[in-house]
């Protein structure tokens, strides 16, 4: 018998329990082979329950865009925050948990490539644009609080595997072309000789964008040369990937309702450029030990641009230049300025005493209605992993071991500048143009950050399988991981209040047991207790302070030091198996604890980052598949309860039910035990069906439904809209979206397909946020929206709900070739 060792719950695994995110892959056959570290190849075969498994085929009979919306459309418990509006940066969530390409968001996934892991050394995020689609032969998402892949895996891991000459020879080419001036191309060509054996894929997509101002392109480049003889296996790879993307984020309802490709502000432009090289080793030592290893390095940068309404001009008299600023402009040479009348009611978009206060250097902060964000950000990364692999009669043992440098030089601007009549951002020059503090302003505020990040991680980690009888199988498994981050400010070096410079050290053992009983060879009965950990990241770290509270992700700020986020899962089920159809029952419990959320601070409208308490995100999981003739069908149903388990104090300037002074104005909300947590779907409903019409011809479709999320800003769930000053109901709408597709086989190798993304045009939103709007119902900039009342120099404002749209229906046609 060959042994399975699952990462997830690392249980034995066999047909009856096997499960594929494809109604089409139905497979019999042996018992299968699963892995259980990110390091080791967990094969082409289907993985058992709880993980889910994707192979390259898969991926490519559903055309999906790429992993990302396949595991948005397809994979069980998987859902999609779109709250940067790009096709390529979408929050992956999975039972609640994020990998997320925003920094300043919790991650609390994994994702591993090769044996790297994808998480960047900065705030943990996860680039999907910089994965190349075509070089994956298989992914597998793994549930659970695992400690045996690491930081961050508090609520799974996504393991990718790639292809190579052996698994993959001769030449592949996909073409497609569709709506939104979406193009989309990828080739691949494999092969081997003798003992060598070679891949390389290349992938190219460009689109303008289905919402205004949103075009966006990414391509990447991957190549893997490999040795392989009697009981050694050795592969160098490497990838080069370069995107530009424009992700305009969450719009506000009216101007949604009217215009759904609308956008709030712009620009909103994010430049990755990544590249690595990873080698790897796998050498059979003797009959029943194993070695395998890698060594990687790989480096990134990211620029962004954005441009964005300050929030601290509203509720300021923006309009008719005084004296001052009038002989400023006059001596910087502007001719047309208004001697008088200009007001907030024939003015819709003022700039005069934007540019006059920037050359004064006086109060740009309070005069200015737009700031243009930018970042830039390198990264380095490496490391090695090493693996022995002992097997002796019905144990198996693994002993690992990992260590990763990781450095990072973050830096960020924000320049003062005013919004023009298609609500994008022009930042001005002169003396006060950069929110640098220097400004004669009782509100004026420093964004600037230079700031240097050094994470190293040691790990060593266990795993040992041992069938007990012919009918249980046990796992042991546990990691320990030592974490030091260092934290240096180039700004104001030193440490105390204002000051960046920090070190910090983490350190825990995290251990899970996992146990597969198959009383009969049609049922399966799993059940694993898991815990894991994340150090917080340096970004977290760099916002701590309450004394020195930060916007974000527009600055940082000091970093007392922040506890270690600890989760533990408890999960089982049960898995019927008759025939090829499969059924699976199981439900889920995730506790974290010191988890850390972003925070009001008491004396200001900032906030910081802080440990407190307890969440929770627990429920139930049922899936099933079948294949009946030419028929395949899949569905899976997510119950998720995500709720807080301790009180807490957060910014709620957005909710109706905030403490301040009167409605309109700022204040905070107070988080009770069993409030929701945002953003996270009680139910989630996918199914697939596929039909083999004849063997030239398949037709499929899937359908997504997801119940609403709770708004962020209204944490408390007691946001009520009044109708006056705050419009929207704190959470989304459900919604149910269908996708059809059809290929058309002419010839060998040859395929044709038409894929139709979200059939009936349905209006529908992901995601959604609380907070003040500086716009009318026409898109008219508003500085103060209501005359009264004044309270200690402040105006209430108009608070609106900001939501994520979803993209409308689309076509895309193509041809995939195959020699």
């Amino acid at each position: 018998m060959r042994y399975g060792l699952l990462a997830a719950t690392a249980l034995i695994a066999t047909p009856a329990a096997a499960q594929t995110l494809d109604p089409a892959a139905q497979d019999g056959g042996e018992p299968l082979v699963i892995v259980g570290t990110p390091l080791v190849d967990p094969g082409e075969d289907i993985v058992g329950y709880p993980a889910q498994h994707v192979s390259d085929e898969q991926i490519a009979r559903s055309h999906a865009l790429d992993l990302s919306d396949y595991l948005r459309r397809l994979a069980g418990g998987v859902f999609v925050n779109e709250v940067q509006g790009n096709p390529l940066q979408p929050d992956i969530n999975y039972r609640g948990f994020t990998a997320s390409p925003l920094l300043g968001t919790p991650q609390g996934l994994s994702v591993y490539f090769d044996g790297i892991r994808m998480n960047q050394p900065f705030g943990d995020v996860v680039s999907w644009d910089l994965i190349p689609t075509s070089a994956i032969r298989s992914t597998t998402l793994v549930p659970g609080a695992n400690p045996l892949f690491g930081r961050n895996s508090l609520g799974g891991a996504l393991a990718i595997r790639t292809k190579d000459g052996r698994s993959d020879p001769g030449m592949t080419a996909d073409i497609g072309y569709g709506s939104f001036g979406r193009s989309a191309t990828r080739a691949t060509v494999g092969g081997t000789h003798k003992s060598w054996h070679w891949f390389a894929s290349a992938d190219y997509f460009r689109e303008r964008g289905w919402r205004d101002f949103s075009p966006s392109r990414a391509g990447q480049l991957f190549g893997k040369v490999g040795w392989a003889d009697g009981g050694t296996d050795i592969a160098l790879s490497g990838g080069f990937a370069d995107s530009d993307l424009n992700g305009n984020g969450l719009q506000e309802m009216r101007l949604l309702a009217q215009e759904p490709a609308s956008v709030y502000t712009h620009p909103d432009t994010t430049r990755n450029r990544g590249w690595c090289g990873n080698a790897t080793l796998s050498q059979q030592l003797s009959d029943r030990l194993m070695l395998s290893a890698n060594a990687f390095y790989r480096g990134i940068r990211t620029r962004t641009v954005n441009g964005d309404v300050n929030e601290g001009a509203l509720g300021e008299n923006l309009y008719q230049p005084n004296a001052a600023e009038r002989a400023a402009l006059a001596t910087a040479g502007y001719s047309d300025v208004p001697t008088s009348g200009e007001t907030q009611a024939n003015t819709p978009f003022p700039r005069w005493r934007c540019i006059a206060n920037v050359l004064l250097n006086s109060e740009p902060n309070e005069k200015c209605n737009g700031l243009v964000n930018r970042t830039a950000t390198r990264q380095r990364e490496w490391g090695a992993t090493a693996e022995l692999t002992w097997t002796a009669g019905a144990n198996r043992l693994t002993l690992g071991a990992a260590y990763v440098d990781g450095h990072a030089d973050f830096t960020q601007l924000s320049q003062f500048g005013y919004l023009t009549p298609d609500r994008g951002v022009v930042a001005v020059a002169g003396p006060g143009a950069f929110a640098d503090g220097s400004q004669a302003s009782e509100n004026a505020f420093d964004a600037r950050v230079d700031l240097s990040a050094g994470t190293r991680v040691v790990s060593l980690y266990a795993l040992d399988g041992l069938d007990v009888t012919p009918t249980l199988h046990v796992d042991l498994s546990g990691r320990f991981d030592r974490t030091i981050v260092r934290n240096r400010d180039r700004i104001t070096p030193g440490g105390g209040t204002g000051s960046l410079d920090g070190d910090h050290r983490f350190q825990r053992f995290n251990p899970a047991v996992a146990l597969r009983w198959t009383p009969l060879e049609p049922v399966a009965i799993d059940l694993a207790v898991a815990r894991t950990s994340r150090a917080p990241s340096a970004i977290e770290l760099g916002c701590a302070d309450p004394r020195s509270p930060c916007r974000l992700p527009n600055a940082l700020a000091g970093d007392p030091p922040l506890a270690q986020v600890v989760a533990q899962t408890v999960e089982g089920g049960v898995t019927l198996t008759h025939g090829t159809v499969r059924l699976r029952a199981g439900a889920f419990r995730t506790v974290s604890r010191d988890d850390i959320l972003f925070v009001a601070s008491d004396q200001t409208g900032f906030g910081y980052f802080r440990n407190f308490g307890r969440t929770r995100r627990q429920g139930a999981d049922l899936d099933l598949s079948a294949r009946r003739g030419a028929i395949g069908l899949s569905a899976h149903y997510t119950l998720l309860d995500a709720t807080y388990r301790s009180a807490e104090t957060v910014g709620g300037a957005g909710n109706s039910s905030n403490d301040g002074p009167a409605p309109g104005f700022d204040g905070t909300i107070a988080i009770a035990r069993g409030d929701r947590i945002p953003l996270i779907p009680r139910h989630l409903l996918k199914g697939a069906v596929t039909v083999d019409a004849t063997r030239w011809l398949t037709l499929s479709a899937d359908v997504v439904a997801s119940a609403g999320v709770i708004a962020r800003g209204n944490e408390n769930g007691a946001h009520r809209a009044d109708g006056v000053y705050y419009l929207g109901d704190g959470r989304t709408r459900p919604y149910a979206v269908a996708n059809a597709a059809a290929e058309v086989r002419p010839g060998r190798g040859i395929t044709l397909y038409v894929q139709v993304s979200n059939v009936f045009d349905k209006r529908y939103t992901t995601a959604a946020q609380l907070g003040a709007t500086a716009f009318d119902a026409s898109g008219r900039f508003v500085a103060r929206p209501f005359a009264a009342p004044v309270i200690d120099g402040e105006r209430p404002l108009l608070h609106a709900s900001f939501q994520a749209p979803g993209a409308p229906r689309s076509a895309q046609f193509g041809m995939r070739l195959g020699f």
